[in-house]
């Protein structure tokens, strides 16, 4: 098992607000939109060295994605910025008439997705966007990591041209990845080559991915470790590859487990490659208030919870064997 380590914990959104700034003094035609949420989504040090660049929309996000429908047209990149439920489950008859249907180079960038929002309860923690947003056609979706990795797909997004959903998060989690990295839209990551299992993780599951790794290699298991960031366009020649290895896969996403990186993965191999598959996911629920860290326990989110998949999907592989 090749070992990852980490030098601090740094929340998802600064890796946004990082990339945001950076890309804006390249890029001139770089605009930022916000819903009233400036420093959470950390687009306030973007704000104050273009002033003439940010809007403050206020608490008013359905005009937002129109005005940024609307730049678009005079050449401008709009970064549009609030929570995940705000950006999506709020806005997404705006966002897939006035945005996906004429493919508009709008970048919807959104922060506390998923259960690590935790005290603000259900109400905040969507679980269902990457489903919403990856089923709009011509529609890019990307669930980095690590701060490393966010702030890479930051710049990435700004030079690619064509709507995107981008996701990250509030709480601090370990920085891994290196700094200096290169992100390719749609291409997945090999974190750890193995031969019994495949693990394919995204977003804050990927740290917990490795954590796995690690104790299943104690136990005697090669386990396989793709970071797939980019969920649409997904790498499906990552996946059949990895699989043609293994003969079998578990999906690991803090996510519903309807709709996302688990059901996209599924449809790769069921069209390709039937093969055994064991999700890791919220189990079609919503969520609660509660810290990260007891939220990611209670709903089975945890290292312990991969180790444990891994064991029944490997179960199955035996019984087809």
């Amino acid at each position: 098992m090749k070992k990852y380590t980490f030098s601090e914990k740094k929340d998802t959104r600064s890796g946004f607000g990082a990339g945001l700034l950076e890309a804006g003094r390249k890029n001139e035609n770089i605009v930022a939109l916000c819903a009233d949420l400036t420093g959470s989504l950390k687009m306030d040090a973007f704000a104050k060295e273009f002033p003439e660049r940010f809007i403050q929309t206020g608490i008013a996000e359905a005009n937002m994605m129109g005005i940024a429908a609307g730049l678009t047209i005079g050449g401008k990149i709009p970064f549009t910025g609030t929570f995940a439920n705000f950006s999506t489950g709020r806005v997404y008859d705006q966002i897939r008439q006035s945005i996906a249907y004429s493919d508009k180079n709008v970048k919807i960038c959104a922060s506390h997705a998923g259960l690590t929002l935790g005290e603000d309860g259900a109400t905040h923690q969507i679980l269902e966007d990457i489903g919403l947003m990856k089923m709009l056609p011509g529609m890019t979706v990307i669930n980095p990591c690590d701060f490393n990795q966010t702030k890479a797909a930051t710049l990435a997004i700004a030079e690619y041209h064509g709507p995107v959903y981008l996701r990250f998060g509030r709480p601090a989690v370990p920085n891994f990845t290196p700094s200096d990295q290169k992100f390719e839209i749609g291409k997945a990551v090999m974190l750890n080559e193995g031969t019994d299992v495949t693990i394919i993780a995204t977003g804050h599951l990927v740290w917990k991915a490795i954590e796995a790794g690690e104790q299943l290699e104690a136990m005697g298991i090669s386990a396989e470790i793709i970071n797939i960031h980019t969920i649409k366009p997904i790498d499906e020649k990552a996946i059949l590859d990895s699989l043609k290895k293994t003969g079998c896969v578990v999906t690991a996403e803090e996510h519903n487990r309807i709709g996302g990186l688990g059901d996209a993965v599924a449809q790769v191999l069921a069209v390709n490659l039937p093969s055994p598959q064991e999700y890791v996911a919220v189990n079609d629920s919503f969520g609660e208030s509660g810290t990260p860290e007891q939220l990611m326990k209670k709903y089975g989110l945890e290292a312990a919870n991969i180790v444990e998949a891994v064991q029944k999907v490997m179960a199955r592989k035996r019984v087809l064997a």
